[in-house]
């Protein structure tokens, strides 16, 4: 861990953004790893920082709800699910919206069958389905298997433990969502607003391991016949040599991207996966160079070593 923990401190002087948590999950032996950086050299055995998950959000309320509770989602629940039901790829809500507007808004896109199109719609979409399958608030239903260090932003009591992402109205964004449409909405949703510490979310994920096995689960997503790019609501690697999972990761591994300068990664054979959390959109979001080779060797790294 020592050798990480050096690749990782060399990686992050030449970064824009100051903060990094990294964790190594053994699903097998329901254990992890991890350790934290921030002002990009002061190292910490004892993460305490909240991140901003980003679209990490996703994974972590709508695909593990799909894990836990499969007989929820119909055929269209599930087309939803992994980006294929024909809501737009992106669209901005204004204002000051009330709970009806935004909802009636998103509701009333028809949902059809479609190529794979990634969409925050759809996740949202999804949310308001599962709420009315459920009859139960979605955070409610996501409360019942998130770690107590995995909270919605306006939960969090201590914001200076939250790394600033960047900039919104000249002020900085620190402990409130970077997500403008979650900032609109203001209220606990399934695209993004989830923050958490590296040790909320590797003790999420082992809980679903525990839980429904979801290793094993996410072998069984993959040997269906002409899945898509999208796995029960995971995110899976398209182009190996080139993967920002790192090279050496398996044919079975799933995970997910946020914004913000998150990830995960789960080789679901070997069952061993890693997270990633940054503030890469400190000072800009645009650059993403240095965040992806970060990405990488961090990745490579951790796929060819024995961290247990």
């Amino acid at each position: 861990m020592q050798e990480l923990q050096m690749l990782a401190i060399n990686l992050m002087r030449n970064q824009t953004f100051d903060a990094l948590a990294v964790g190594v999950i053994d699903f097998k032996a329901h254990a992890y790893k991890c350790f934290e950086i921030h002002d990009k050299n002061i190292f910490s055995q004892t993460p305490e920082l909240y991140f901003d998950l980003a679209s990490l959000t996703k994974p972590m309320t709508l695909a593990a709800n799909y894990l836990l509770h499969p007989e929820w989602f119909t055929k269209e629940m599930i087309l939803l699910l992994n980006h294929r039901g024909g809501l737009p790829a992106w669209g901005r809500l204004t204002g000051r919206l009330s709970v009806d507007y935004w909802r009636k808004q998103i509701s009333a896109y028809k949902i059809k069958e479609s190529e794979t199109l990634y969409s925050d719609y759809s996740a949202l979409r999804l949310m308001i389905e599962i709420e009315k399958t459920t009859g139960q608030p979605f955070k409610a239903l996501c409360s019942t298997y998130l770690d107590n260090e995995m909270k919605f932003w306006k939960d969090i009591e201590d914001k200076s433990k939250c790394p600033i992402t960047g900039i919104r109205k000249s002020r900085p964004i620190q402990g409130v969502v970077h997500d403008d449409n979650a900032h609109i909405i203001s209220d606990f949703c399934s695209h993004a607003g989830l923050f958490g510490t590296i040790n909320g979310i590797c003790k999420t994920l082992l809980t679903l391991e525990t839980k429904k096995n979801l290793t094993h689960f996410m072998q069984g997503e993959f040997d269906k016949n002409n899945h898509e790019r999208y796995l029960a609501g995971w995110d899976t690697i398209e182009d190996y040599a080139n993967t920002l999972a790192g090279d050496g990761a398996g044919f079975k591994t799933f995970g997910h991207l946020g914004f913000t300068g998150t990830s995960i990664w789960i080789d679901s054979e070997k069952q061993i996966g890693h997270v990633i959390l940054t503030n890469a959109t400190r000072d800009n979001w645009y650059d993403r160079k240095g965040l992806n080779e970060l990405r990488k060797a961090l990745g490579k790294y951790i796929w060819h070593k024995r961290f247990f």
